[in-house]
């Protein structure tokens, strides 16, 4: 008698499938690999899939000697050909699930790819969902794309959900400590999907649906997007008083308990936090229920980035300049510092934005030497300028964007004309700070 699914999972032979191999997917690939298993990764980007079949990585964090060393080993094949998904015993669905300009949800690259399964699924498989979603997703959207090929869930191939956590850029945790929760359609579909994940990551949380499961990661985004949209209207409240928010926040913090912190800034990027909220005030109106607390903090957030051009305007209006022909330097396209993800970064509506009012905008990033065409935004005539002191000296204002630690702020500061941080990057620079601008 042939081994069971669970059984393959336990002896390491259950092949892996991974579809999309982007922020999420390939640290999946990492961790499915350094415990022993065989991965096929799935992309539709064939640029992504020739990288990684010749030993490149394009995640600042994933390096590339780890992926050569996983493809020579024949442990990881990348493929744009989805008739391999019948190859694997275990599908794992990490594709983008963004928003339409109406932000509503746009399940798209969900859907196409469940039809692609659909298509090829095969009896004992495990399908599981981990791009974020609003509650109800799998069971109301993926499973029954998945059944239209004729086999039953729960009962011919099982299916379960299990929203990433993945921070890019974060040293304490990695994909393999951070807790993972898993909510099953069934209880043979969660005990599969705890099995596989047991495997490779050290903390498995079984929860009772994937309802459950869905609902915690949209739970923990809203609860960061609530409180950092709470300090930005604050930063703004407190800018007009004199009053720096930065101080504020450090002061409040030395409190033991009942006070967590959280910093403002241009804008919220990335792919979860801008994007997630939106997703539950959506399917609240299904419910004939209006979740206004969390869409004024969405409103909040999405207008940060016009608030700090009026800042820039303001500052430069006090040396005598408007906006309109001023030269000005972006430092920092990504979202967060540290790492290469530009994923819905605020530094993009702020050169929209600035180029709109007839600034001539360049930017720097030690992490993005070009950017590449996005969803929504094109910037590829945009490429990083080289950073120097004759450089800074050319721009009539240098914006910091993202706080990435390789910037030597005390150099900035001596030979910018006017900086305009909206980091409090520039916190311990001692000479030139009639200079800085926060925003």
């Amino acid at each position: 008698m042939p081994p069971s699914t669970i059984e393959k999972i336990k002896q390491h032979t259950a092949k892996i499938g991974i579809i999309g191999l982007g922020y999420v997917g390939l640290p999946l690939v990492r961790e499915f690999c350094r415990a022993g298993f065989n991965v096929i990764g799935f992309d539709v980007d064939e640029a992504k899939v020739r990288k990684l079949m010749a030993g490149r990585s394009y995640i600042k964090h994933i390096p590339s000697s780890m992926v050569r060393k996983i493809v020579r080993e024949k442990q990881f094949v990348a493929t744009t050909d989805y008739n391999q998904l019948r190859k694997v015993e275990v599908l794992i669905i990490c594709v983008p699930t963004p928003l339409t300009k109406q932000r509503e949800p746009d399940l798209a690259y969900v859907e196409s790819t469940c039809r692609s399964i659909a298509k090829r699924l095969k009896k004992g498989q495990l399908v599981v969902l981990e791009s974020t979603t609003y509650p109800g997703t799998t069971k109301e959207v993926l499973t029954p794309l998945l059944e239209a090929g004729g086999l039953k869930a729960g009962k011919d191939f099982f299916v379960a959900y299990s929203p990433e956590r993945e921070d890019p850029g974060r040293e304490d945790y990695t994909t393999r400590t951070i807790p993972k929760v898993v909510g099953g359609l069934d209880p043979k579909s969660l005990e599969l999907a705890a099995a596989v994940y047991g495997e490779v990551i050290d903390t498995v949380v079984s929860v009772p649906s994937c309802e459950i499961a869905e609902a915690s990661k949209i739970t923990e985004n809203i609860y960061r997007c609530i409180n950092i949209a709470l300090v930005n209207e604050m930063k703004m409240l407190y800018d007009r008083m004199g009053i720096d928010v930065w101080q504020v926040i450090a002061a409040a913090a030395t409190k033991p308990f009942g006070f967590t912190p959280f910093y403002p800034g241009p804008g919220l990027g990335g792919h979860c936090i801008p994007i997630d909220p939106f997703y539950l005030t959506w399917k609240a109106r299904q419910f004939g229920m209006a979740t206004r607390f969390i869409e004024l903090a969405g409103e909040i957030n999405a207008d940060m980035p016009h608030y700090v051009i009026e800042r820039v305007g303001e500052a430069l209006n006090a040396r005598k300049k408007c906006i309109n022909g001023s030269k000005i330097l972006i430092l920092g396209m990504a979202y967060k510092k540290n790492v290469d993800d530009i994923r819905e970064s605020p530094s993009i509506h702020l050169v929209e934005q600035l180029r709109e009012r007839g600034a001539k905008v360049d930017y720097n990033d030690p992490y993005l030497p070009s950017l590449h065409r996005m969803r929504e935004h094109d910037l590829t005539d945009m490429k990083s300028v080289p950073l120097s002191p004759a450089m800074l000296k050319k721009y009539d204002c240098v914006l910091i964007a993202t706080g990435h630690d390789d910037y030597d702020y005390d150099e900035i500061v001596r030979h910018a004309k006017l900086v305009v941080d909206t980091r409090n990057a520039t916190e311990h620079v001692k000479r030139g700070r009639k200079k800085i601008v926060k925003a």
